[in-house]
């Protein structure tokens, strides 16, 4: 059973530069996200990754970074099942894209072409 984290205690809220947005002072990176998916050790599981974001929360974290290459877009599916059950207004995502996401080597595959970025936003 999760304790009740003081207000006091939580932490702080800033600007995100001129976007109007406040996000925590901190931002919860998930690369490790996605049991096994990069073939290293150390990855974690969805269960433990959702636990991590949910303490994260409870402590007044609301800034997650990704990326579609953690996992190969299971870090932010990851993350994408666990907004399904929170305020989506509250958190805010930066993920990046730019990796090789297809299965085959093609150099269509990679890149901030606007065919690229658009597929990511759609997985």
């Amino acid at each position: 059973m999760a304790e009740t984290v003081p207000e006091q205690m939580k932490t702080p809220y800033v600007f995100l530069g001129k976007s109007g947005l406040k996000v925590s002072n901190i931002c919860l990176g998930t690369m490790t996200f996605g049991e096994n998916q990069m073939g290293r050790p150390g990855q974690t599981n969805e269960q433990a990754s959702h636990e991590i974001i949910n303490r994260f929360a409870e402590w007044g974290g609301n800034f997650l970074d990704t990326a579609d290459a953690y996992g190969r877009g299971n870090s932010e599916t990851i993350i994408g099942k666990w907004l399904e059950t929170q305020p989506r207004d509250k958190y805010v995502i930066a993920t990046k894209c730019r990796s090789n996401m297809g299965v085959e080597q093609n150099i269509n595959n990679i890149g901030l072409s606007r065919r690229h970025i658009t597929e990511s936003i759609d997985r």
